[in-house]
């Protein structure tokens, strides 16, 4: 799974990276960024619930 997030969308709400630390993170503007666009086996289950939960849809997924 390949992971992104759409940066005119994202509202900084931070869900992704409460919910996937080892795929999103914070930048210095509170807004969430992808530190694994090729998201592990193991953190594919928390990336898909990021992506679940973002209330703009900024995230985005492929195979």
């Amino acid at each position: 799974m390949k992971v992104a997030i759409d940066q005119g969308r994202c509202q900084g709400h931070g869900r992704c990276y409460e919910l996937a630390p080892e795929v999103f993170t914070d930048d210095d503007s509170g807004y969430g960024t992808v530190i694994a666009p090729d998201v592990p086996p193991a953190y594919a289950d928390q990336a898909q619930d990021a992506v679940n939960v973002c209330p703009e849809r900024a995230i985005s997924t492929a195979e």
